[in-house]
């Protein structure tokens, strides 16, 4: 069953010169095939996104602009990493919870995800998640 550890950054590699900075995903960078891509913004400062773990899909978390926080838990160990260079990514594997907080102002996740949206991969309830990991131990 997977752990916190099991979770990386990964650099996104990028080519800069006196016009700006193109970084590029191609290739071996994602572990995954991307099936689903979605961005969130407009977030407050005191909101808390994610509060769930999925039992299937892999995520790679962006921070496009601005800067938050992911909390990762495998119900032994916590970590929290700080995403606010757009050439790092978060590699979130399954049988993770995650939970995002403390967002700058303007700041923007984008997220590539291993799988299309599918409630039933979902658990929601911290709770249910540390059955299902004790289960699936």
């Amino acid at each position: 069953m997977s752990q916190v550890i099991d979770c990386k950054r990964i650099p996104i590699p990028k080519i800069c010169d006196p016009r700006g900075t193109l970084a590029v995903i191609e290739k071996d960078i994602v572990p995954f095939l991307i099936k689903r891509v979605y961005y969130l913004y407009d977030i407050p400062s005191d909101a808390f996104r994610g509060g769930h773990a999925h039992k299937n899909l892999y995520q790679f978390l962006i921070p496009l602009s601005g800067s938050f926080e992911v909390v990762l838990s495998d119900t032994f160990s916590k970590k929290i990493y700080m995403l606010n260079k757009p050439d790092n990514g978060l590699l979130i594997v399954p049988g993770i919870w995650r939970e995002l907080q403390n967002f700058s102002s303007g700041a923007v996740c984008l997220v590539l995800a291993s799988e299309v949206y599918l409630e039933e991969d979902y658990i929601r309830d911290y709770l249910e998640f540390q059955h299902y990991k004790e289960k699936n131990s």
